[in-house]
């Protein structure tokens, strides 16, 4: 689909959220001959394919509001061009392969006199198993409803997931080398293409948040969202870093991962981003057992490592100044065992209040706007370098913590915590190993 055929469907956003909240329920009436309450929305491909209903609708829509220059009738053509694509429904109906993280450390080189065919397979599996899971997003994006389907910012998002699979079902036959090269090459350029889809769906939601009063809808549909596009990245950085040998990996996968070093890595780069934002960051110390080590695929824990330790280290700057005291270090335990690791962060950020620990995991729960805009009184430059140097953010749409606890449990472990009102807060990251004695997750 092509950037014409978005932007037509953008003009819908000229109108604004409560007219077409108001002129929803009209429709509603007329497809369903019933009144239908504006808090339980029909998904917007429900809507679309009451086709019969559109002459009516469009004259009401016309007649009643003459100012807006086009009709429901071309706006609903315009989105509709998101929802009838037979290929993407025939994927969709296709069983998904799902691999263990046990089995892809044997997708490496297995024949001396053709050390490449494992790359070569590895690309005829994508090709083939990349539709069907891309398929699946595109439905849940036309089942979210009508207000939601139609913001611009998911839209776009939709478009994407639309573009990804065309691109990839329509590619010619991997046979050799130099296709699977070219094959490779179109992966790189879609995972830098949806490398920003988190914030950008934080940011749709949040533009359409107020029209919905089922918070289930929007915890499911990331939870899945967010998931899926994890396990999608997965498998694609994997056969990419076949392309990359290095020691001790096959593919994605780190057959000795130092965890203290993770931790370490994670810890300097969320120390980076405080210092940017707030001028300080605090020290980490890290305890237990620092010489684990063991097979695992550090991405989806580099990305959790950091969402929490950014928390931390955020709540820890702030208490310091409310409390005009010294800024506390961070203290992180590590236990590793036969069956799984943890990882404790403790920090020393005043705790959270007891009305809001049931909210911290629901998406875009944060109290960091009104920091935000506090912290603007009082530190302006800072705020601008951060600005200017497009910094990921300390805080912001209150994804974090509910998308590691999503990547947590798709992870076989468990994110929970304790807080202590006044002190500080605990966060426990449980995750299971992948060695292959235990059941893991699968890909």
């Amino acid at each position: 689909m092509g950037s014409t055929s978005l932007n037509n469907v953008l003009k819908l956003n000229r109108v604004n959220q409560k007219f077409i909240t108001r002129r929803l329920t009209g429709f509603r009436s007329l497809i369903t001959g019933s009144k239908v309450a504006t808090d339980s929305p029909r998904p917007l491909n429900h809507v679309l394919a009451r086709g019969a209903a559109n002459s009516q609708i469009n004259n009401q829509f016309t007649s009643e509001d003459d100012e807006y220059k086009y009709s429901y009738r071309e706006i609903s053509k315009k989105i509709s061009a998101f929802f009838y694509h037979p290929a993407i429904d025939a994927a969709a109906a296709r069983q998904i392969v799902r691999l263990s993280p046990s089995s892809l450390m044997y997708q490496g080189p297995q024949s001396a006199s053709e050390p490449s065919i494992h790359i070569l397979r590895s690309a005829q599996f994508l090709q083939k198993e990349l539709p069907v899971r891309i398929s699946r997003r595109i439905i849940g994006f036309r089942q979210l409803p009508f207000i939601v389907g139609c913001n611009p910012t998911i839209l776009h998002v939709h478009e994407m997931y639309i573009r990804a699979f065309h691109m990839v079902k329509n590619f010619p036959q991997i046979k050799d080398r130099q296709i699977e090269g070219e094959f490779s090459l179109m992966l790189r350029n879609l995972l830098e293409d949806h490398r920003n889809v988190i914030h950008q769906l934080a940011s749709g939601f949040k533009e359409c948040r107020r029209h919905l009063r089922n918070e289930n809808i929007v915890q499911e549909f990331l939870d899945e969202t967010l998931t899926s596009r994890l396990k999608i990245r997965l498998m694609c950085e994997h056969h990419i870093a076949f392309h990359d040998e290095r020691p001790n990996h096959v593919g994605i996968i780190n057959k000795r991962v130092p965890l203290a070093k993770v931790i370490t890595n994670a810890s300097e780069y969320s120390a980076r981003i405080c210092e940017m934002r707030y001028g300080v960051a605090p020290d980490v110390n890290i305890h237990g057992h620092t010489q684990a080590c063991f097979p695992y695929i550090v991405s989806p824990l580099d990305y959790i490592l950091a969402e929490l330790l950014k928390n931390a280290m955020r709540a820890t700057v702030d208490h310091s100044k409310s409390m005009k005291s010294p800024v506390h270090p961070i203290d992180i335990t590590i236990s590793s065992n036969d069956v799984d690791f943890i990882i404790k962060i403790s920090d020393r950020g005043g705790g959270i209040p007891h009305s809001n620990v049931d909210k911290v995991y629901e998406y875009h729960y944060t109290t960091a706007e009104e920091e935000a805009e506090a912290d603007m009184d009082h530190n302006p430059m800072g705020h601008m370098i951060s600005q200017v140097n497009n910094a990921i953010p300390m805080h912001g749409y209150g994804f974090g913590l509910p998308t590691c606890l999503a990547y947590a449990r798709y992870l076989m472990g468990d994110l929970t915590m304790e807080s202590m009102q006044g002190i500080g807060t605990d966060m426990y990251l449980r995750l299971r190993h992948i060695d292959g004695k235990m059941e893991s997750f699968k890909i």
